[in-house]
This record gives C-alpha cells, structure tokens and sequence, in this order.
C-alpha cells in the first residue's frame, strides 16, 4: 500500500499521466511550426526542435554585461540580424526554452521584449530581456542564441541559450560568448553597493559615484594616513612586480575608533586614490551579501570591498550559544580570495574590542589594524578651516580650538555649517560671508548646550554630575561626560551608543544608495 493506494493503481496512475505528457508533447510538435520556429529551422537548416541547446546563466545585476558580450559577438558575426520574441509575457520567465518553442503557435515574428538598465551612476543602458537570434558561430556554423530572464525555482537570473543542430558548435560559441561578456562587464571600475530588492528579496546593485576626496581634506595624525596608503595602495602600484616574485597581494585593513572620526571618510579618499579599481560597498543589510561581493571582487581585480560597520556581523562568536553564521560568511568570503588576486577588504568598525579574535589577529584576514583618532588641537584647527569652505574665517581660533575638545570631525562640520549658515543670515549681501569671532562664539555655545543637554537626558542626570571627574580627561575612562562642564566648552566625550550630534543636528550619512553624494560620513 501506499498512502492509500495499491501497487497496481499507483502504476495505473504513472502511466495515465504519462500518457497525458505524451499526448500533449505530441499535440504542441504537431501542425506547422510557428513564425518564428520556421525562421530558426529555415536558418539552422533542420527542424529547430530537434536542435541541441546550451545555456549558462548570470546574476541579475550583470545583464548589462551579458547584453554587451552578446552584442559584441553579433557585431562581429551578424551585424543586421535582428532579435526576434515570443508571446507568453510573464510567463516566459517561469517556463525552459524548449517548452516555449514547442508551445509557440504564432503566424508572425514578435518583437523582442527589452529594459532599461543603470550601467554606471548616471548612465542607463536598453538590454534585451527576452530576445531570440539568428547567428553565427566563430566558424560561421548558424546557430540560434537565446538571451532572457528566467525564474525556474528560487532567485531570478539571466540565461543565454545557444541552439545548434551540432552540440560541439553550441558548446564552442558559448564558451566564447563567456569570456566576451568578461571582456566587456560594466561593473568593472564601478563603485557599487549590494542592497535587499524588495521583489521576493533578490539582491540589488546599485552604482554609486566615486569620491573625489583629496589627502588635503583627510585630516589625521601625521602618520596614520601614509601608513594606510602605503597598505592599501602600494601593493596595487607594483602588482605585476610581486606577482612575478611570489608575494601575495590580498590584503586587509581594519578602521576603528569612535563614531564620527572619519573611517568612512578615510576610506572615500582611497576609493578616489585607486580610480580604477572596481569597489563593493556592503552596509546596513547589504552585509549580508559578503559572499557575493566576495565573488564580484576576485572577478573584477583590481578591487576593494569596503565593509562598514563591520561588528554587525563579526561579533565574537562567543555572543551567542548558536556561532555567528555571518561571521563565516565574511572568513569564508575572505579566505576564498586568492592570495595573488589584487583584492582588498577594508573594514570600519566603532567598537572593535567585540570583534571576533579569528578575524583580528590572523594575518591574511586583517594585516594592519588602525585607530582614527577624535582630533588633537592641530587637528581642529584644520578641520575650522577645512569646513569654512569659502567663507571668510576671520573668528579668533585658539578659543574654539579649546572649547572644542573631544569633538569628532563629523561634530565639526556641522559646527561650521551653522556658523557659515548664521553669518549669512546676519548679513545676507556679504560675499563672502564673514565668520566672526562673535558669530562663531554664539554657534560653539550653543552647540555645545545643545549637545550637554543632551547628554544629561540620555544618562539621567536631571542637572547632576553623575560621575566624578577622571583624570583621563573629561570624558572618564568609558567615555562618559560629566555633567559640570561650562557650557562655552565642549561637552566631551559620549558614549559609544549614542550620537555625537544634538536632536535634529547633522547626519553624518553613509555608503548608503539613498545618500545622494554618497559615501560621505561627514568627519575626515
């Protein structure tokens, strides 16, 4: 028995149905062929359904890589052919192509079905979505070929199909149609950034602009950046030269320190220092897509991925009883990259003393560790000048300079936005407007009360020290305030969890697709 049936009825069962396929596989190949199944069989000079057919499939954020590699070879071999389509609509992505052809009964030739795609941040490409062909091989063998989106089962992806009546002939143009479609990859050289497509969860790239951030505009201890290059961008300049000497050139780079110090803003200027390489940005919920990126990465060297905020997914495993499944993910995604392959993988984080100890302290993972410092005095009064942009700075400094102890670079910038934007309401003709001493006293003040205000809320103060004072600075050894500070003077140190910036004050942005200038963090 079985699930209620006997032997003999469950055979009786198969072979009905099997009878019925029959019936209707005969019914679809019977009576003249279709439009278009006449024009493929006419070209191939046999019946196209009885033709071999080979596919291969891509991403989905590489079809305007597969359309150019298709492209280049008809321009080569059949420069007036023109695609043909078939009727089904949505369908025709849930349904293989020898059961299309079959189903075909039309009496004239359909029009291609195409999309208009993003090939790099302000351009868009048209790309055949389901497109048939006829060409021919490198030889000048006829064959038919097939570029479409398919969804069989699972995520969508895009599927070139070559038809042949000679499965070599098949097999011999799509292997070189693959490494056209290398040859001309549009995401080579791009900034990208992996997101969550809400259509059924597939993933999304998006081309994002590169900065053009200039060493001036990073503003950092004298050595820390020239170390960081010398990282990231030196085995890049003598590629070929390590290779040929047996030196691996992967590499890793770890940011850290507190929110708003500049990491991402660091890392935006190597983006720009490294023009030609392709970069993959991964943050918020695209860090879930480490693996990918990791593959788009060893295919596209020379490449950075850039994984922001990097705690999210590299937590010491020992936080949770069940391991950290996205921790794996990044080794695993970090360990398959070839030790001679051009990649690098930069990581921010602002609390590094959670990360775990496999990614940290094992060379070849992370080589070279950095802290981005808040800013000494130096440092501040760069960053006044800095974000003053082209106003006229004529406020005396050194007691900004104090006041603004403990600051980070990103609370800076808003600082002199604010000013900036108060001296031209002071006086809207001034051109430049002027940043007085007495604009910029009323700003840093009021900042300031804003930010203590703050402060005292979130830790429960209610206008009372809460912690007395350390001799480690303002903030005490954790990086908490006291709540005696002068107002005219900077608040000091926050706690990590929390903003370094008052209610409704700049945002600092992020890597993110919906930032329009992109990858600005806001700091240096």
């Amino acid at each position: 028995m079985t699930g209620g049936f006997d032997r003999e009825q469950v055979l009786s069962m198969a072979r009905a149905l099997s009878d019925l396929l029959e019936a209707a596989r005969n019914d679809l190949t019977s009576g003249p062929p279709s439009a278009v199944l006449q024009r493929m069989s006419d070209h191939l000079g046999a019946d196209a359904r009885t033709a071999s057919i080979i596919g291969h499939h891509w991403q989905p954020w590489e079809h305007v890589s597969v359309h150019r590699g298709v492209q280049a070879h008809l321009a080569a071999a059949s420069p007036t052919a023109r695609w043909m389509g078939l009727p089904g609509g949505t369908m025709r992505m849930h349904t293989d192509l020898p059961t299309l052809l079959h189903m075909d009964k039309g009496t004239q030739v359909s029009n291609a079905d195409y999309l208009l795609l993003p090939c790099s941040p302000t351009e868009t490409q048209e790309v055949v979505s389901f497109g048939l062909i006829c060409t021919a091989g490198q030889d000048g063998t006829p064959v038919v070929l097939a570029l479409r989106e398919v969804q069989l089962m699972g995520p969508s992806f895009i599927s070139v199909e070559v038809l042949a009546i000679d499965r070599a002939d098949a097999a011999s143009l799509l292997a070189h149609l693959t490494k056209l479609i290398v040859d001309h990859d549009a995401l080579r050289g791009q900034v990208l950034s992996f997101a969550v497509n809400e259509h059924q969860g597939n993933q999304l790239v998006s081309f994002l602009p590169r900065p053009g951030v200039l060493a001036g505009e990073v503003v950092l201890p004298a050595d820390v950046l020239p170390a960081i290059e010398k990282h990231v961008a030196g085995p890049a300049e003598q590629a070929a030269r390590l290779r040929d000497l047996g030196i691996h050139l992967k590499r890793g780079l770890l940011l850290h320190g507190p929110p708003g110090t500049g990491k991402t803003h660091t890392v935006r200027y190597l983006l720009g220092r490294l023009a030609d390489s392709t970069v993959v940005v991964l943050t918020g919920q695209g860090l879930m897509f480490i693996e990918q990126a990791a593959a788009l990465a060893r295919k596209l060297a020379p490449s950075l991925v850039v994984v922001e905020d990097v705690d999210l997914i590299a937590q010491d495993r020992g936080f949770s009883p069940l391991g950290n499944p996205a921790l794996f993910s990044l080794l695993d995604a970090m360990d398959g990259v070839a030790a001679d392959a051009d990649v690098t993988f930069i990581l921010t984080t602002n609390r590094v003393e959670v990360l775990e100890e496999a990614l940290t302290q094992r060379p070849g993972r992370i080589d070279l560790a950095v802290e981005i410092p808040r800013p000494d005095a130096a440092g501040r009064r760069r960053l006044i000048e800095l974000y003053g942009g082209r106003a006229r700075l004529t406020a005396e400094l050194e007691p900004v300079i104090a006041a603004t102890e403990g600051a980070t670079a990103s609370a800076i910038k808003e600082l002199m936005r604010r000013a900036v934007l108060r001296a031209i309401e002071a006086d809207p003709d001034a051109d430049p407007p002027m940043v007085d001493d007495a604009v910029l006293t009323t700003v840093v003040a009021e900042f300031a009360a804003e930010a203590q205000s703050l402060s005292r809320a979130l830790l429960g103060a209610a206008g009372e020290s809460t912690r007395e004072p350390s001799p480690m600075g303002p903030g005490g050894p954790e990086g908490f305030i006291t709540a005696g500070v002068q107002p005219a003077r900077w608040p000091g140190r926050m706690p990590a969890v929390y903003s370094d910036f008052p209610p409704g004050g700049y945002d600092p942005g992020s890597f993110g697709a919906g930032d329009p200038g992109g990858l600005d963090e806001g700091g240096c």
